[in-house]
């Protein structure tokens, strides 16, 4: 039987203001104008995915030459220096000290899926605490700007990765292994139930991965960013839709009421597993 339960994460308005539009304003871009004058028309008038079509935008722009290329250093530097939102950094550990110190036997893993860009999210203050990461990634062409995307992650794709962690391919055994998550595995032999997952995020991109936990018995979180108060509305209706247990401001120090829900979920889901080896040992 399965001892790991697995709290998932998005990134950009879950765990940190928009990383995307951080980058354009420390490159002295218009965030705004990029994302409504840019990505915009490319989504109403000629059909693009959203998470194409502003990597697009983001080679064009590293082509323009008015703000210089963006290249792999400048976006891992713009990555160390990102800020994060209220108790992200000591969010982890006290997870974990709550399973360690009532529950030893289960363990307790983190992951992040991203729409963002990898380059950026891989070199956060936060990066290590994470089992795996995936996220949208770049080539680089000679002169090390960015060329071309080489891994899109947009809405069901985060799906796919879901089922990465559920089957345990995950870490450096599971790249250059594509199709490996193809691969038909026991529900005895899963690594990571989806009933002992937990999925925090706030976007549509979310949508997909909120329904496929939430009908398989897990929990899915919502949360709002409250220094935008205007993509509240959006997180509110994933509650109305049912696609989420619970909507929060995205804060995670002690006393914020998310940071109280999730140890619940995990207490929760780890009282669960404890009980079933109990149970299941006779």
């Amino acid at each position: 039987m399965s001892d790991v339960i697995a709290l998932i994460f998005d990134f950009d308005d879950t765990l940190a203001p928009d990383s995307t539009s951080g980058l354009l304003t420390d490159m002295g871009v218009d965030a705004a104008h990029f994302w409504s004058q840019e990505v915009g028309p490319l989504l109403a008038e000629h059909d693009w995915d959203p998470v194409p079509a502003y990597l697009y935008k983001l080679i064009e722009l590293s082509r323009g030459g008015r703000h210089g290329p963006i290249t792999r250093q400048r976006l891992e530097e713009w990555g160390s220096r990102l800020p994060l939102h209220d108790g992200v950094q000591t969010l982890f550990n006290r997870l974990r000290e709550v399973v360690r110190k009532n529950h030893p036997q289960v363990q307790l893993e983190f992951y992040l899926i991203s729409s963002g860009i990898g380059d950026v999210v891989r070199h956060t203050a936060i990066a290590h605490e994470f089992t795996d990461i995936w996220a949208s990634e770049f080539i680089y062409d000679e002169q090390g700007g960015i060329l071309f995307p080489k891994r899109i992650v947009s809405f069901t794709d985060k799906t796919r990765y879901l089922f990465h962690i559920q089957k345990g391919i995950v870490g450096a055994a599971s790249r250059n292994k594509p199709f490996e998550v193809n691969k038909k595995v026991e529900q005895d032999k899963l690594r990571v139930p989806f009933q002992q997952m937990i999925f925090v995020g706030d976007g549509y991109t979310d949508i997909p991965c909120f329904s496929l936990i939430r009908r398989s018995g897990g929990v899915a979180f919502g949360v709002w960013d409250p220094r935008h108060r205007d993509k509240r509305s959006r997180a509110w209706g994933f509650i109305q839709e049912g696609r989420v247990s619970n909507l929060n401001q995205a804060r995670y120090d002690e006393e914020a009421e998310l940071y109280q829900w999730l140890e619940e979920a995990v207490e929760s889901l780890a009282g669960r597993i404890s009980l079933n080896a109990r149970i299941y040992g006779g």
